[in-house]
């Protein structure tokens, strides 16, 4: 039995179930089998270490990349999400599919103000990493060819 709020590690061989959430512009985006990398940020600390690893990036470098971006915002009053937070990053140059109620994000365990970057085939897990740079999140992603 899984209890509420308590994350699981991600185990290599594992397959994830899939999920489908809303980004910034209310646009569906799924955690399906073309979904290569998946980045979790629990806090906003993490969330802020990708902006800046994704700074003057073009538009379409994650879906390029077959990367999605989960940003954890169920700590966020609701009202400062609406009214501030949500509207900002519409200015972001790639989607942030937001989890308001941590019912995805929960199932992934992660260090506060780290970034943990899944690499997937077909949602089997081939790697974890947990990132707490820019620069390491910036050369991971390079790395993966459009």
């Amino acid at each position: 039995m899984l209890l509420p709020g308590l994350a699981l590690a991600v185990e290599k061989g594992s397959t994830l179930e899939p999920w489908t959430l809303q980004d910034q512009f209310e646009k569906a985006h799924s955690l399906d089998d073309s979904t290569r990398v998946l980045l979790v940020a629990r806090d906003m600390d993490g969330s802020k270490l990708v902006k800046a690893a994704l700074a003057e990036r073009p538009k379409g470098y994650l879906e390029a990349r077959h990367a999605l971006f989960l940003a954890d915002i169920s700590r966020m009053p609701a009202l400062i999400s609406r009214l501030f937070a949500v509207p900002a990053m519409r200015d972001y140059s790639y989607p942030v599919l937001l989890d308001r109620d941590a019912a995805i994000a929960s199932r992934y365990a992660s260090d506060e103000g780290k970034v943990l970057w899944v690499r997937l085939e077909q949602r089997r897990v081939l790697e974890t990493r947990q990132l707490d740079s820019p620069v390491a999140l910036r050369i991971a992603l390079e790395q993966l060819q459009p």
